[in-house]
């Protein structure tokens, strides 16, 4: 139980996914129980490097230029203003964190120099680091991988069939490529998607498919509720039901059995008993902090309580 298969049609993942839901999480739970430690929970922190202005028109999207979002912009911070907010991270609990900038693509120079740099200061203090920096080439693939990064996070964010009534200025190919080259150059790849944006169920099941087909599966599946934020397109959407999200988060842990499937954007939102569910059919991370990015977290206090409520330890 828990093989690693690449080659899942999509007739099999529609029939997991369409299974009742109690079995569903049932089946999941057990796969989860026999590929990682129960009652582990991996905690990451964002740290948004560099923040709006990005030339991309992610319809969910706060950061886009393209909307007038409340969303004040900020330059890229300096090396030691990162290791401040990684010191910080660290005294909080947290022994990963996520590098995020809202770049379309990772310029090189300088700035690509000072994220070495940073990276390299985050290990110093002992914590494993990520990045989502958006279109990367071989160059900088090489370099992150000669620094020691985890992972490297590019969501596909929905199914192919989907994916241009949410973005116009990137292909889902291009998405793809990208994942691959990652996978090529031996960088752990971190892809997830966001529910809620209108996509149907049969998106999210195209959706998962397509992670289960990659030639190496991810690293980590960030599973996102989407927020909807006032000057986007997506500012109307309704807030997902909190049982799609564990039917997602359940299919995904039978699918990709030793991935690790983080519970992010949209947790907030979540009752303490949507939350656990979430754990018990496969989630096994979380982004702790008030902030996601631009959007509002679960605060740490309240995160902590759950967790000892439940029985959750932080690792």
């Amino acid at each position: 139980m828990g093989q690693i298969r690449n080659d899942w049609t999509l007739e099999q993942i529609r029939d997991i996914y369409n299974k009742p839901l109690l079995e569903l999480i049932f089946k999941a739970s057990i796969i989860h129980n026999k590929n990682h430690k129960q009652g582990e929970i991996k905690a990451s922190r964002l740290i948004s490097v560099k923040t709006g202005n990005c030339a991309e028109n992610c319809s969910y999207c706060a950061q886009s230029a393209q909307y007038n979002t409340k969303v004040e912009s900020h330059k890229m911070l300096s090396v030691s203003e990162v290791k401040s907010l990684a010191e910080k991270a660290l005294n909080d609990g947290v022994n990963r964190v996520c590098l995020s900038a809202s770049w379309r693509n990772i310029p090189d120079g300088k700035e690509f120099d000072n994220v070495l740099s940073m990276i390299n200061q985050a290990k110093k203090l002992g914590l494993e680091v990520c990045l989502t920096m958006g279109k990367l080439n071989e160059k900088h693939a090489k370099r992150l991988s000669e620094a020691g990064i985890t992972a490297y996070n590019h969501n596909i964010d929905t199914s192919e069939a989907f994916y241009d009534k949410v973005i116009t200025s990137r292909t889902f190919k291009e998405r793809v490529d990208t994942i691959n080259m990652l996978i090529d150059n031996d960088i752990k790849p971190c892809c997830g998607g966001i529910l809620g944006m209108g996509e149907s169920e049969e998106d999210r099941i195209s959706m998962l498919h397509t992670l289960a087909t990659l030639k190496k599966h991810p690293y980590t599946v960030p599973l996102n509720i989407l927020v909807p934020v006032e000057g986007t397109p997506f500012e109307d959407k309704k807030i997902l039901d909190n049982m799609e999200m564990v039917r997602m988060i359940a299919a995904t842990r039978i699918v990709l059995p030793h991935t690790n499937i983080s519970l992010a954007a949209g947790r907030r939102e979540m009752s303490e008993e949507a939350q656990a569910l979430c754990f018990l059919a496969g989630a096994n991370s979380v982004f702790l902090g008030e902030k996601l990015l631009t959007t509002q977290n679960s605060s740490p206090e309240r995160d902590l309580k759950m967790f000892d409520k439940l029985g959750l330890k932080l690792i």
